[in-house]
């Protein structure tokens, strides 16, 4: 997976491979960034370079080749086992580390959604973050770097990974086959994300998200037992809950731009259900409730309680008392 692969990330390909032809790659670095921009793809990209011992992979090599397929025994990668990435995990990997590389000049490892790390793991972790084994890379990826100790933090080279700009999208995706106007509508939709454009189906891209906008309009304190319901439903994951409000604040702020008389939406697809949103509720509100939801979504990305913030939030966007 050569660093062509890397979509709109040209500023962190750049300080890697910079890095990589000096010869000084730090032994830890932090990835931060949104879901889908290309967070791991680099990280496999800068890791096959090393392994390659260029500043980027060649594509030939048996190493490079068993890059390609995930396959080379010197790469290992640590994932959360539930809702954590455990103590357990962190000593298995710890002892992995500590062995001689198989075939490359160095082991290397990616932790996904290191955020999630335990605090038991994320100290156990600290030691090898300080006195790495070798000269082991350790690559951390998350897109919550509130969730990260700044024990762990401070002793990562942080690069940060921008959302990707839309015209990137909507290029990938037509030059994968999708038609160009359902391309741009993802594009605009993904909020900087590939994979997320990548999951939208075409011609169901707007489900979602009417049934957003129809679940906004029936709330009410008035029939407590459907909001909790719905809160139950939407806690149920805290990953899709948290996309759900990531569309539902940029529905809100849609419906302030019509407010302001803007025609500059993002869900285009959508546009005479947000205008009968936006005639429904002042600007004032509207503003509110945006602020509530953006609450609520840093909320559960900051590991809170998901019944409890959703019930909150729901009953927060139910209350027509205040402005």
């Amino acid at each position: 997976m050569p660093f062509s692969r890397v979509l709109g990330q040209e500023t962190a390909v750049n300080v890697l491979q910079r890095a990589l032809r000096s010869g000084k790659t730090a032994h830890a670095y932090l990835f931060e960034g949104i879901e889908g921009c290309g967070k791991m793809t680099t990280a496999l990209a800068f890791i096959e370079a090393a392994f390659c011992r260029r500043d980027d992979g060649c594509g030939s090599c048996p190493s490079c080749r068993k890059m390609a397929g995930l396959q080379h025994p010197d790469l290992h990668r640590l994932a959360p086992e539930g809702a954590f990435i455990k103590i357990d995990q962190v000593r298995e990997l710890q002892r992995e580390l500590s062995l001689r590389p198989v075939e490359a000049p160095m082991k290397a490892c990616i932790i996904d959604d290191a955020d999630r790390l335990n605090p038991a793991a994320a100290n156990a972790l600290l030691k090898t973050l300080e006195e790495p084994p070798g000269n082991a890379l350790l690559i951390l990826l998350t897109t919550n770097p509130a969730g990260i100790l700044p024990t762990v933090r401070s002793r990562c080279q942080l690069l940060r990974f921008s959302p990707l700009p839309e015209r990137v999208i909507e290029e990938y995706l037509t030059d994968a086959g999708r038609e160009p106007a359902a391309a741009r509508l993802a594009a605009s939709l993904a909020g900087g994300s590939l994979s997320r454009a990548l999951e939208m189906e075409e011609g169901s891209a707007g489900t979602a998200r009417q049934g957003l906008i129809e679940r906004l309009r029936t709330l009410t304190l008035e029939e407590i037992t459907p909001l909790f319901a719905a809160a139950e439903e939407l806690a149920a994951d805290r990953e899709r809950a948290v996309e759900a409000l990531g569309t539902l604040t940029s529905l809100l702020r849609d419906v302030l731009l019509i407010q302001g008389g803007s025609n500059e939406v993002v869900n285009r697809d959508l546009v005479d259900l947000l205008e009968e949103e936006a005639c429904r509720m002042s600007p004032e509100r509207t503003l509110t409730r945006l602020g509530h939801v953006m609450e609520a979504r840093q909320a559960l990305q900051r590991n809170a309680n998901p019944r409890l913030t959703m019930d909150v939030l729901l009953m927060r966007l139910a209350d027509r008392t205040t402005p």
